[in-house]
């Protein structure tokens, strides 16, 4: 009997692996990476309201240690792993799968596996050796002496995170590769969820048996870091079933495709890393601005990362591997159709995302902060004020480079980076000693995002002798900014009509106004863009007409 509902459970759970590993198409790999992000940015506003109640208003001296402590081991991640794997390995795996060549592709994956999980062994064991000047002179200068030695602590914890996500990436890039979107899409919500336990649970100490391992308080949620780190990893483990890898532990250096990938790495990585001293130098220079300071920039800049990932990332990382696909056989009257569909798609969403955040943007950061400390919550919806450009421009962003990592080129974005992240760096530095404060660097990193789309857009278009860009393309993007206009009026009324009050710190009072005024501004633009002519409205009405009038014959 026991063995029988042993058998039963795996056999389901079996059955639910396999279901979740389809291949899925374009449409419905956005809607999972839409909706997975969606819970994920759900649950990093939990998570970031359960810390900024705790300590934003209580220790603030310490929520910027626990941020600034993010920086090394984020930046070694992103710099050898992140962005640069997914963009350089999916295309020449794909290659070698398209061709039948399945042994290349599995030796390929096992090589990038184990390289991978060297390098960033050996970085996350320095990170901690060295955690303490880099925190002291180039991270966070700028804090107390206790919250230095606190930073320098927490990021010799968060240190093993490098490792552990980027063995967790390369397993969720052969499936992401292959049309299996799933547990790729739903890994980050794994990590929140270890960090939400770090925060409610190790805070207050782990005592196991009677012993107290550990005394608890804020570094309790770097332990959650690392649980977050680890559930994420098992995960994309889970997600691997079914897929028949071929895993060996050994690096097969003279694969073509890895060598290949080896050589596509560099300057995607480094590209990577331009954007990440970027964020160090925006660290550092606000750990100079006061207590508090470090942790309202980090926020408002989480909070306008959440639409982008929801439409440009998660949009673009669907359509990425079609693009590839139809460049790899040739047709490039396909490729430029998919991409100005996939390009058109993010700036009709994104346009009315950004207009609708910046007026309701005071609503936004009460969901991240419930504390009475009213100055902390005006100080990041001002900064998140000047970021509602870059929500656009950084929405484009993710399709544009794409369009570029689909050639096999990862220079030309890499080169346009350094450029824009060279002069966004320069501005931050002009905006603080002009004494801007961080508006000021909120203000820079809107103004770079908007010079480097408008510089790879320029590229791409030269690059395919303008026939990636037609005259129908620009006018609808006219057409899109006047809707966007007539938007960003109604949802300037609607703020009016329903203000936010200086003691709406309940989200039970500020959803309801939120969700309001955003439903009204959104019905504002589908309206809009309906009279307008733009046809990515129309699967929209088409489906809200189906829902209203379906008993109506």
């Amino acid at each position: 009997m026991c063995y029988n509902i042993i058998y039963m459970r795996r056999f389901k759970f079996k059955s639910v692996v396999q279901l979740a590993n389809m291949k899925l198409s374009v449409k419905s790999a956005a809607i999972v990476l839409a909706s997975s992000t969606l819970i994920s940015a759900l649950l990093g506003l939990f998570r970031d309201r359960l810390l900024n109640s705790y300590y934003l208003g209580t220790y603030p001296t310490g929520i910027d240690a626990y941020t600034a402590a993010f920086t090394i081991p984020d930046f070694m991640f992103f710099i050898l792993t992140s962005g640069a794997l997914a963009v350089s390995f999916i295309p020449v795996f794909n290659q070698r799968l398209a061709t039948g060549n399945k042994k290349s592709a599995w030796e390929l994956s096992s090589s990038l596996l184990n390289l991978f999980a060297i390098l960033t062994l050996i970085t996350s064991i320095l990170i901690m050796i060295f955690a303490d000047p880099l925190i002291r002179y180039i991270v966070s200068p700028g804090l107390d002496e206790s919250g230095m030695v606190l930073a320098i602590n927490m990021t010799r914890v968060i240190a093993m995170n490098p490792f552990l996500f980027s063995i967790a990436t390369v397993l969720t890039s052969v499936q992401q590769a292959v049309g299996r979107f799933v547990f790729y899409a739903f890994a980050p919500a794994i990590y929140n969820i270890g960090i939400i336990i770090g925060i409610t649970w190790f805070t207050g100490g782990i005592n196991l048996f009677g012993v107290q391992l550990f005394e608890g308080g804020i570094m309790g949620v770097a332990l959650g870091v690392i649980l977050g780190a680890v559930m994420q990893l098992v995960v994309a483990l889970i997600g691997l079933f079914g897929l028949g890898m071929d895993y060996e532990f050994k690096i097969y250096w003279r694969n073509q495709g890895f060598r290949s990938i080896l050589k596509l790495l560099p300057a995607r990585s480094l590209d990577q890393g331009i954007d990440y001293i970027n964020g160090i130098v925006n660290t550092n220079l606000s750990s100079r601005m006061g207590a508090g300071a470090v942790r309202s920039f980090n926020q408002a800049t989480s909070l306008h990362q959440m639409p982008i990932n929801l439409i440009g990332v998660a949009i673009s990382t669907a359509f990425f591997p079609k693009l590839t696909e139809q460049l790899g056989s040739g047709d490039k009257k396909e490729f430029y159709d998919t991409f100005r569909q996939a390009l058109r798609t993010i700036v009709w969403i994104s346009l009315p995302v950004a207009i609708i955040t910046f007026f309701t943007r005071g609503y936004v950061v009460s969901f991240i902060s419930n504390i009475g400390n009213n100055d902390s919550n005006w100080t990041i919806a001002s900064i998140l004020g000047t970021l509602v450009i870059a929500i656009f421009a950084r929405s484009v962003f993710h399709i544009a480079s794409r369009g570029f990592y689909a050639f096999q080129d990862t220079k030309t974005p890499f080169i346009v980076s350094i450029i824009a992240v060279g002069l966004t760096m320069l501005l931050s530095v002009w905006f603080y000693l002009l004494g801007w404060g961080v508006d000021g660097l909120g203000a820079a990193q809107s103004i770079g995002a908007i010079i480097e789309i408008i510089i790879l857009l320029f590229i791409l278009q030269k690059r395919t002798s303008g026939a990636l860009f037609d005259r129908a393309f620009f006018k609808a993007s006219l057409r899109m900014i006047f809707a966007t206009i007539i938007t960003g009026c109604v949802a300037f009324s609607m703020t009016k009509f329903i203000p936010l009050m200086a003691t709406d710190n309940s989200l039970v009072i500020t959803v309801p106004k939120f969700l309001l005024i955003a439903t009204i501004s959104a019905a504002a633009y589908l309206i809009a863009s309906y009279f307008l002519d733009l046809k990515e409205a129309a699967p929209i009405l088409k489906y809200v007409k189906k829902i209203l009038f379906k008993n109506v014959k």
